[in-house]
Formats: C-alpha cells, sequence, structure tokens
C-alpha cells in the first residue's frame, strides 16, 4: 500500500515580521488631508489621537513650509507623515520594528512623499547623531511603557535650532524642573485622557 505523506505545515512567521492592520487613523491637514494610514494590531502602538494632533498643529502654526522635522519613534508615522502633509522640507522617521519601518516605506511610496525619508533604527542614538541645532521639529512618542524618555528628550534638545520645539507625548506632566537640566522649558501642555501632550521650547537666558 502507497503512503501518503503528510502535509508540510509553513513555518510559523513570527510577530515581529508581520504588521496586522487593527484600525485606521487620519492625517488631519494639508496635502493628504483625510488620508488613511493602517495601525498595526500591536499592543505598544498607540497613535497621537486625532484631538490631540489637532491642538499641536495649532500651537505650531498648521503650515510648517520649510521645517526639518525628526519622528524619532515614528510607530504609524501619522505625526512625521502629518508634518510632511503641511509642507515640511524634510521629514526623518526612524522605528526600531522592522515590520512597522517597512509600512513606514510602503506609506511613504504610496503618498510619493518626496520630503520623508524611513529609517530603520533607534530613535535616541538617530537623535543623537544629528548635527546640533539642525532641526525644527522633533516628535517623541515612544511605545507605551517606554522607559527612554529623558534621553530621548535630552537628545533631541541637542539636535533642535534655538528657535526649535520638542513635541513630547507622555504618561505623566512634565516639569520645567525636570527640564531644567537639558536647556527646556514647557510652552504649552494638554491632557486628553491618559495622555499627557507638551510643546517643550530652549529656555531662555536670563539677563542680568
Amino acid at each position: 500500500m502507497k503512503k501518503t505523506k503528510a502535509p508540510i505545515s509553513p513555518a510559523p512567521v513570527p510577530r515581529s515580521a508581520v504588521v496586522r492592520a487593527s484600525h485606521e487613523i487620519r492625517i488631519i491637514g494639508g496635502q493628504w488631508k483625510r488620508t488613511k494610514l493602517q495601525v498595526a494590531d500591536q499592543a505598544t502602538l498607540r497613535p497621537t489621537p486625532d484631538r490631540v494632533r489637532e491642538t499641536l498643529f495649532n500651537w505650531l502654526g498648521q503650515d510648517l513650509s520649510g521645517w526639518r522635522c525628526v519622528d524619532a519613534f515614528a510607530g504609524t508615522g501619522v505625526l512625521g507623515f502629518e508634518a510632511a502633509s503641511r509642507g515640511a522640507l524634510e521629514v526623518l522617521l526612524v522605528e526600531q520594528d522592522g515590520a512597522l519601518a517597512s509600512q513606514l516605506k510602503a506609506t511613504q511610496l504610496r503618498l510619493q512623499a518626496s520630503a520623508a525619508r524611513v529609517v530603520r533604527g533607534d530613535g535616541v542614538s538617530a537623535l543623537r547623531q544629528l548635527p546640533v541645532g539642525s532641526v525644527d521639529l522633533v516628535f517623541l512618542d515612544p511605545p507605551f511603557g517606554a522607559t527612554l524618555l529623558d534621553a530621548a528628550v535630552a537628545a533631541a534638545a541637542g539636535a533642535i535650532k534655538e528657535s526649535g520645539c520638542v513635541y513630547l507625548e507622555a504618561e505623566q506632566a512634565w516639569s520645567d524642573d525636570r527640564l531644567a537640566s537639558v536647556g527646556l522649558c514647557v510652552h504649552r501642555h494638554l491632557k486628553a485622557g491618559a495622555v499627557h501632550a507638551h510643546l517643550l521650547r530652549k529656555t531662555m537666558p536670563a539677563h542680568g
């Protein structure tokens, strides 16, 4: 009797190599207004809500023409692509997760976002490698529960121009005292649910 071979099951694909879309988030302004971006099914991924982004870009003045920006923990890329949609000259999107980085590159191609550049890597290291005072805006929205915010804020403080700013999204409110050692202060603050959104600027030198 001829034996039949059991079908060979495909090897399981690691979770980190797959992006499973659970829902979508939209760009709210500029060239790609209302364009939807996929949000992967990952517990640590927490895109900045529409309401918070709307307030943030009101703070920034809506039009980012000529700005150089860095989205240091890009995730879905919604902050970085929002900046590009509003006219930013250059937007560097840094993402450590390989699957998410691939999704960001696919989004960049789909939007034909020539101002955007996607790099797979560590956000803090990427900020430290930038020339001092070379960017106008840094977005810091690391994965939920991340413990690297102090290092990220310090690296961002060195990267921005004197007139630049840092957007910081955190689970707790940050004070000027906590920021003093890196020469930043809180310019704007918003609490929306469990999210604390901050716009940080360089501390103005005291005049004697």
